[in-house]
């Protein structure tokens, strides 16, 4: 990074003043003596070679970047930039006008790569209704051509969108009946369903594409105020058509996302009143 004409005149100055030869005769401290403003030019002239030297490595750097193997993050980014319905300049991978754009082109939200034995997986997801969901037919046929247009040559790609995985689990909740009614709601008033928001809440919090937890999801719901003992019996999801997995430690998403099936969890949650 180029230093200052400041610092490089005040590292002159004391090289100067400390040259056994220069320093006995070069004794004026006035601002305007000839070898003070000797040394000014000098340092005009480094400072602007200096500054010529980080010109020179920006465009080394961002040539070399250019022409690397694209990582997988860098496919991430490029997911996250698709604009919807707007076409990509002839041999480029960047759109004419980038952000900050029209947000309703910006359709994905989430995305993540994954590299798999002979192909990267790109999952991508919109906002919908203030959720997580999946692009359309159109969507994701339109977010496929401009995948394939920016990738790199040889690499194969597989783009996907889909509905958030399925998350049913089966749960005893012994709660405080000073704080908790029988079913579940707080008698305070402030909540109709506590434990149920912090299943949404502890879902929503996962990153995009991360792993699901199970003693991080038990101690989640163990930290629901008003709940004694969050007993996890069972604790299953799916995604399409696949039949349901248990999680026993940890689940991955095939969307990169879940959601609570409510009329499971309804069904499957009872509350127990705990008392000495």
């Amino acid at each position: 990074m180029a230093r200052s004409i400041a610092q490089i005149q005040a590292a002159m100055v004391t090289h100067v003043q400390i040259d056994p030869t220069l320093g006995p005769l070069l004794t004026s401290t006035s601002a305007v003596a000839i070898w003070k403003l000797w040394t000014y030019v000098v340092a005009v002239c480094q400072w602007t070679l200096e500054n010529l030297f980080d010109v020179h490595k920006d465009e080394v750097t961002g040539i070399i970047a250019a022409q690397k193997p694209h990582s997988l993050q860098w496919y991430v980014t490029k997911a996250k930039a698709f604009q919807y319905g707007v076409a990509l300049p002839a041999d480029s991978d960047i759109y004419a006008v980038v952000p900050p754009v029209d947000p309703t082109v910006l359709i994905v939200r989430n995305a993540a790569a994954i590299e798999l034995s002979n192909l990267v997986r790109i999952k991508a997801a919109k906002m919908v209704s203030g959720s997580l969901g999946a692009m359309s037919g159109g969507e994701l046929a339109a977010f496929t051509a401009y995948m394939m247009q920016i990738k790199d040559a040889g690499v194969r790609l597989q783009c996907t969108s889909g509905a958030a995985d399925t998350f049913q689990p089966t749960m005893v909740i012994y709660y405080d009946p000073l704080v908790l009614r029988s079913d579940g709601s707080r008698i305070d008033g402030t909540s109709i369903a506590p434990v149920k928001v912090a299943v949404n809440v502890f879902l929503d919090s996962l990153p995009f594409n991360g792993i699901f937890i199970l003693n991080n999801f038990i101690a989640a719901i163990q930290a629901v105020s008003g709940v004694v003992i969050a007993d996890v019996a069972h604790v299953q999801a799916f995604y399409g058509s696949v039949p349901p997995v248990a999680i026993d430690v940890k689940y991955t998403p095939d969307a990169g996302y879940m959601a609570l099936d409510t009329t499971w969890f309804d069904t499957h949650l009872s509350y127990v009143a705990y008392g000495a």
